[in-house]
């Protein structure tokens, strides 16, 4: 007769979920040196060619990485993990036994839900406090060919924005408000949609009072004469603020959520489109919540008898089914960011899609 208490006993709770983490933790520990060698093998040589870089910028680049990395991967992790703990039980009848003292499949997994559910909480805090700055950080560093950037203070890199006819490229904008400063500008100045010319500074700062900026270090290139001019000063830039400067680049990745959620009301005040921004808001939650579906959609590795030679195809099954959430999730995001879906269908449909697969399966081949 089938238990009807949630959990199994506290010494099996604790077995299952000793295995569920420590497996999790090494195949996480694994990916992460895996990914992060072929990663700096790539950008080690960028990393390099810039002035002034040398082992410490390395170093540097790795520290930021990692948790990059960590946020991304923990999933996969947590799913490759799960069937690990699963075959291995499955394969010392372990799982038989469990089930011959009346313990059902759902109180096998109970224990794995929770600890996932603490696992996802502590992702989001980790994605909330680490993860996007040091986006913001590698991002700006990155566009500037592993150059020294300012102290990371709000850093938006790489922001385009018109201006009439004007098209303004921003390598790094920091700060805000009249404390905004603009590193690597460069404004392609046009007229009727023909380019004149295009001036180049090092650094702009907005003049108080004024609705102009003032450019340091210029270089300017006429068009019709083919010539470059150098001014150590110029007055451009006039009628932007900083606020479309912050505005014009909004990457949820690179926000916490409730900054992100503050940009969203600015964007829908001046009257921007803030789909990609919303699906990011309501991404930042279901993204960690999608732990909680590793031990169900891997659950299938866990059932059916050893002996039938089948382990090795059911692992193959919950693999593939975790690894198609990943394919809808990244999916359904896209579409949303696009404005194709609704932000909040966006971010949570792939997560109830496969959370009610999962218990199909489960439920159709064990309960």
């Amino acid at each position: 007769m089938i238990s009807l208490r949630l959990f199994p006993s506290p010494r099996l709770a604790a077995y299952t979920v000793r295995l569920f983490l420590t497996r999790s933790l090494a195949v996480l520990v694994t990916l992460v040196l895996i990914l992060m060698t072929l990663d700096l093998l790539g950008e080690s040589g960028k990393i390099l060619a810039a002035p002034g870089n040398g082992d410490a910028q390395l170093w540097q680049y790795v520290g930021l990485r990692i948790p990059l990395l960590i946020s991304r991967f923990l999933p996969f992790a947590v799913l490759l993990g799960t069937l690990v703990a699963f075959v291995g039980l499955n394969q010392h009848s372990e799982v038989v036994a469990m089930k011959a003292a009346g313990i059902s499949a759902h109180q096998m997994l109970a224990p794995l839900i929770i600890a996932s559910i603490f696992i996802a909480g502590a992702l989001f805090v980790f994605n909330e406090t680490v993860v996007v700055r040091n986006t913001r950080i590698v991002t700006a560093w990155s566009d500037n060919d592993y150059k020294p950037i300012p102290p990371e203070s709000g850093i938006a890199a790489n922001v385009w924005l018109m201006n009439g006819d004007d098209l303004i490229r921003a390598g790094q904008v920091t700060g805000s408000g009249d404390g905004t400063r603009i590193d690597n500008l460069r404004i392609y100045d046009r007229t009727g949609g023909v380019l004149d010319r295009v001036i180049s500074a090092d650094h702009a700062t907005p003049i108080p009072g004024s609705p102009n900026w003032l450019l340091k270090a210029v270089r300017v290139y006429d068009a019709n004469m083919n010539v470059v001019a150098r001014k150590p000063e110029l007055i451009g830039l006039e009628g932007v603020t900083g606020e479309q400067l912050t505005l014009a680049k909004v990457d949820p990745t690179e926000l916490d959520y409730f900054t992100l959620k503050q940009r969203i009301g600015e964007l829908e005040r001046a009257g921007r489109p803030t789909d990609e921004a919303k699906s990011g808001l309501a991404h930042k939650i279901s993204g960690p919540l999608s732990t909680l579906l590793m031990p169900l959609l891997a659950a299938i590795a866990a059932f059916g008898l050893a002996r039938s030679g089948q382990v090795l195809v059911r692992a193959c099954v919950g693999m593939a089914l975790g690894f198609a959430y990943f394919v809808a999730d990244n999916f359904s995001l896209a579409m949303g960011n696009v404005g194709t879906y609704p932000p909040m269908i966006a971010a949570w449909a792939p997560f109830l899609l496969f959370l009610l697969i999962g218990e199909t399966v489960l439920m159709r081949t064990e309960e």
